[in-house]
């Protein structure tokens, strides 16, 4: 669906992005997140056809951006960071505008334009003036331009700034619904929101892609946290089997407790793991406080990769 190769681009002397690639398949709903100047927007610019790359390619339902710009644009529907609304318009009047930029016309665009409104849940507004309308409602008009030709691949930047708690819910289950016809790229700072939405996050530190992973497999790690009345070298003494273990590192010291992360091989079931470990630790005379899977959250993953942490996939 959509494929991105070597994607580089410069501001003069600085690199905002630096040879990203990656794959997005129909359907998936992608949370993209980094800090300000990590590259998010700047790739955002690229996929849309604003910004033409440095290097690399860009690759939209097999069409290129570059040689098919406009079959490609014409598939995509974007909501930038600064919301492209005239104020002093009417907000059906607007979207009748937006309508027609995207070349729909009689029957076909008013019925997309209620469309649009409808997902949005705008009826109430819809014969108001922008200027008049909060954030939240001006955010809502912002998506429904991106979603009024029913575009196969949208692109959303802080969808849900501005929003109360309840339009948040409604915007997560718009995005759903949009997802059910279209691959989605969603740019946020709320952690909240990716893990809400998204089926996979992508996490850009300065230009580069230093994650690219499936939510449901950040949970999943095979690594075990022990603690224990033994200290490392003993424990790793004490284990017998070192074909099920990887590593074995002290995380913190509490009083007379150890705790440990034992990084698991790729083969290794962390159950049958947990039970040996306890097994030759009470056999050798030696107290288990616990054992437990490690389960990274999303939140701990981002600050770590943004602390110059390497990223190691051990699911």
């Amino acid at each position: 669906m959509i494929l991105v190769d070597s994607l580089s681009r410069c501001y003069g002397d600085f690199t905002a992005v630096d040879k990203v690639s990656f794959e997005i398949k129909r359907g998936e709903i992608v949370g993209l997140l980094g800090h300000n100047g990590a590259g998010k927007t700047t790739i955002m610019k690229m996929l849309t056809g604003f910004l033409e790359p440095d290097d690399g390619t860009i690759s939209i339902d097999g069409l290129d951006i570059q040689a098919q710009a406009e079959q490609v644009k014409s598939r995509i529907g974007y909501l930038p960071e600064n919301l492209p609304l005239y104020p002093e318009m009417l907000v059906a009047s607007y979207l009748d505008y937006a309508a027609g930029l995207r070349s729909l016309k009689g029957a076909s665009k008013w019925q997309a334009v209620r469309a649009a409104i409808d997902k949005t849940d705008l009826r109430d507004k819809s014969l108001q003036p922008i200027s008049t309308l909060s954030r939240g409602y001006r955010q809502r008009i912002g998506v429904a331009q991106a979603i009024l030709h029913r575009p196969s691949v949208l692109i959303l930047d802080e969808p849900t700034n501005g929003l109360d708690p309840t339009q948040t819910m409604h915007m997560r289950a718009l995005i759903r619904d949009c997802a059910e016809h279209a691959t989605v790229i969603l740019s946020t700072h709320i952690m909240q929101e990716v893990d809400a939405i998204c089926d996979r996050v992508m996490i850009l530190r300065n230009g580069s892609l230093a994650v690219d992973e499936k939510l449901s497999a950040l949970g999943q790690g095979k690594i075990l946290m022990l603690e224990t009345d033994v200290a490392t070298g003993d424990l790793r003494r004490i284990i017998e089997d070192p074909s099920e273990i990887i590593n074995v590192e002290l995380k913190e010291k509490q009083g007379d407790v150890y705790v440990h992360a034992i990084q698991l091989a790729e083969h290794a079931n962390p159950r049958h793991a947990a039970a040996a470990v306890t097994q030759m630790l009470v056999e050798a005379g030696h107290s288990v406080h616990a054992v437990y899977p490690y389960k990274r959250d999303l939140e701990s993953l981002f600050r770590d990769v943004n602390a110059g942490k390497e990223y190691v996939d051990v699911a």
